[in-house]
């Protein structure tokens, strides 16, 4: 095992003087994919052959070059979840799963009730769905979506789960409407990010900006969303949408400002910054 930890320890320095933050752990993921075990497993591989270590040069020299370790492992973790990512679809980040966390503990301190129906709005690669869905069993849920590649990757994960699909823009007047004032939760992370924003790499240079940017001031797709969610939830029905760590009060703001919203406050992530507003829907008609 020398050999391997050598050959993780020295990818594990030059990820560092690339500027990667979980150099470590990404150095740890990319052996574990290139010899096709799990990461908890890597100590007890036998001695790897030559074959091994041409992959992992290989994943290592290209995630030097901050190509995502997601696009590279063809797999990203979120919550309960392991979701298939790569080119065309947003790539889930653990700050949204500080939202699913306040969502699923509303559920279980006030359940959504005896056959709960869910809009995750943006569902990029079906994280918030798929999870909801398993976390939630009695649920209805239906993800939305209008980005073809991200549907692709939807399509793929939301395989053998009870998640409904639509391909549609989630700012398009009328939709669901079928759905008025019968929805108990309403979740979304939509695209937030300002216009010019600076990114790291992986970000800039692999997720796709219809998914990033909500505008010069990210809120282009939110406030049509604060719109929908009002009038898709039944009084009591909650909404949670994140937004940039810029935006809180701007968020807060717009989804008070519709009338239909009570409770309406900005929530931290697992960091610590302010990353999404949740709100309940008062009975105003």
């Amino acid at each position: 095992m020398s050999r391997i930890r050598d050959a993780i320890d020295s990818a594990a320095a030059l990820f560092a003087d690339a500027g990667i933050d979980s150099a470590r752990y990404d150095a740890e993921e990319l052996a574990a994919h290139a010899a096709g075990t799990d990461r908890g497993r890597l100590a007890l591989l036998d001695p790897p052959d030559d074959e091994f270590f041409g992959r992992y040069r290989e994943l290592v020299a290209a995630r030097s070059s901050r190509i995502p370790l997601q696009h590279l492992i063809g797999t990203a973790a979120f919550g309960p979840v392991l979701l298939q990512v790569g080119p065309g679809v947003f790539i889930p980040r653990p700050e949204t799963e500080a939202l699913l966390d306040w969502v699923l503990k509303q559920a279980a301190a006030q359940p959504l009730g005896s056959d709960p129906v869910i809009v995750d709005a943006c569902t990029g690669s079906g994280a918030l769905a798929i999870a909801l869905s398993r976390s939630l069993p009695g649920a209805r849920v239906l993800a939305v979506e209008d980005s073809e590649p991200a549907l692709d990757y939807a399509r793929r994960n939301c395989a053998g789960t009870s998640v409904e699909l639509i391909h549609a823009d989630v700012t398009t007047p009328g939709l669901l409407a079928e759905l008025d004032g019968q929805v108990d939760l309403m979740v979304s992370n939509p695209p937030y990010i300002p216009e010019g924003a600076t990114l790291d790499p992986e970000v800039a240079q692999h997720d796709p900006e219809h998914a990033l940017f909500g505008g010069p001031d990210g809120m282009s797709v939110i406030t049509p969303l604060a719109h929908l969610a009002a009038r898709l939830l039944r009084p009591g029905g909650l909404f949670a949408v994140e937004h940039d760590d810029t935006t809180p009060t701007t968020t807060v703001d717009t989804v008070r400002d519709t009338g239909f919203f009570d409770d309406v406050v900005s929530r931290p992530d697992l960091t610590g910054r302010l990353r999404f507003v949740t709100a309940t829907r008062n009975g105003q008609q």
